[in-house]
């Protein structure tokens, strides 16, 4: 039996408009928009009316970096799929691509099947999957193009973290030429590992073992120098390329140059690096492990070029790179070794009322809120437009949001499996109100109606950006 809804009197905010209009919704889908007020709007009847007034209605997020369950230094990810996914929509976010991981000496599509089996019957909202290639060679190369078939179509390679995902510069261009010729998209995490750990050595000789020289000796050089460096390998490849996680001023400065050239170069940056930085890492103590996570946390002067970024599209999507780890018994296992901190902050529940607030703030405006929250990553990643839009057709992955009211962010009061906020004591303008999932509630005026299950696999097209 299909439940048919009707949203009324709020306004709906898109990448593109923002109209006063009620929203029908059928059979998991939107049906029709139109202005709030008229005949064709006054003739819509449903099972269930949801009052929007004063309320804005937005596409559910999609948070395109996610790390449920993730596997890392000697210990996991804090958040499971049914956890992770709860706090997700809570926060406004329908929609999440984790990353499944490879393994040194097995196959891709045996990753695949063990990040489907973790996902599969407990998420509360629908998943999709990037494959992490930990081990590029003939072999694994051969399977790109049955995964881009199987609607896994964006590959992740890290020129960080020897010994456990690191590829090199021929491994890399391999997997771009591959990707580029099968329209698989590469993503990349950009940091030269091999010089990092060399200064972690020197660091730790010399007694530095504190939470702050996380955030030193991954200097911002180096991620710019390894960001230069793959969109050099991409432009050889003849491949699109897309930066991962966004934190230096100096590494966005080779993005919007390769940009500026025309190329298909991309970047994501997240909020941790918008609203944090290395006065969280040197917080006193061992509380700056709280904030340990890759890339580093920067100084402050490198915020005002992020936003600037997110303003020019050189910057086209802001994620979250959830990866909690809970401060007692995963983040200590670093006590006395900054290099044993796991890597990762929690944050898929704050993402849409942290951008909202940066609209509060005016660093942008409420459509691009949208754009790099919603629309962006639904189109980069082949999920536009069945996500990311609130249009004909699209699913009813929908938001009632309350532009108006304050929440204070806080351990206490979130939802993600992890035992501190990043962001603890922060005042924002904004919450969720309502949270639909293909038309079906998952979060009713403040109250949790969702199930574990309800979220499905959602196969991907490729990249919809040109390239």
């Amino acid at each position: 039996m299909s439940t048919r809804t009707v949203i009324r009197g709020g306004l709906v905010v898109t990448a593109a408009d923002e109209l006063h209009a009620d929203v029908l919704i059928e059979d998991g889908r939107v049906v029709a928009l139109a202005a709030t007020g008229s005949d064709a709007a006054a003739s819509w009847t449903a099972a269930r009316v949801l009052d929007a007034t004063d309320r804005y209605v937005l596409p559910g997020g999609v948070d395109a970096h996610t790390h449920m369950e993730l596997p890392f230094g000697g210990t996991s990810a804090s958040d499971t799929f049914e956890t992770g996914t709860r706090a997700a929509a809570w926060g406004g976010t329908t929609t999440i691509v984790d990353f499944a991981v490879q393994s040194v000496g097995r196959s891709l599509r045996e990753g695949l099947d063990t990040w489907y089996a973790k996902a599969d019957g407990n998420c509360a909202i629908d998943y999709a999957f990037h494959m992490i290639m930990s081990d590029v060679n003939a072999s694994t190369l051969k399977e790109i193009p049955r995964l881009v078939e199987h609607g896994v179509t964006s590959f992740k390679l890290f020129m960080a973290y020897p010994g456990v995902f690191y590829s090199d510069d021929g491994q890399i261009l391999r997997a771009m030429q591959v990707a580029g010729d099968t329209g698989g998209l590469i993503m990349m995490h950009a940091e030269n590992g091999i010089a990092i750990d060399v200064l972690v050595e020197q660091a730790l000789a010399r007694g530095e073992t504190d939470p702050r020289f996380h955030g030193e000796v991954r200097k911002a050089l180096l991620e710019a120098e390894a960001t230069h460096r793959a969109i050099q390998l991409a432009r050889v490849a003849g491949s699109p390329l897309y930066i991962v996680h966004v934190s230096a001023a100096e590494a966005l400065a080779e993005i919007a140059a390769a940009r500026d050239k025309g190329l298909p170069v991309f970047g994501e940056t997240c909020p941790q690096y918008l609203f944090l930085s290395t006065d969280n890492l040197a917080e006193p103590g061992f509380e700056g492990a709280k904030y340990v996570c890759s890339t580093p946390l920067r100084p402050k002067e490198h915020q005002a070029a992020l936003w600037r970024g997110l303003r020019t599209d050189d910057l086209q999507v802001v994620s979250t790179d959830h990866c909690p780890f809970c401060f007692t018994g995963q983040k200590d296992l670093g006590l006395g070794d900054f290099s044993k901190i796991p890597n990762g902050l929690p944050g898929v529940e704050n993402r849409m009322d942290l951008l909202h607030q940066a609209v509060v703030d005016g660093h942008i405006s409420r459509r691009r809120w949208i754009e790099i929250a919603c629309a962006a990553p639904a189109r980069m990643f082949g999920l536009y437009p069945q996500k990311g839009t609130i249009a004909p057709g699209a699913d009813a992955d929908v938001v009632v949001y309350d532009p108006h009211a304050t929440q204070v962010l806080s351990a206490q009061t979130h939802h993600m499996n992890v035992d501190y906020s990043a962001y603890e004591g922060k005042t924002v303008t904004g919450r969720v109100e309502t949270v639909l999932s293909r038309g079906e509630l998952v979060v009713d005026r403040r109250a949790y109606v969702g199930r574990a299950g309800h979220g499905t696999f959602v196969p991907r097209a490729t990249c919809q950006y040109p390239t």
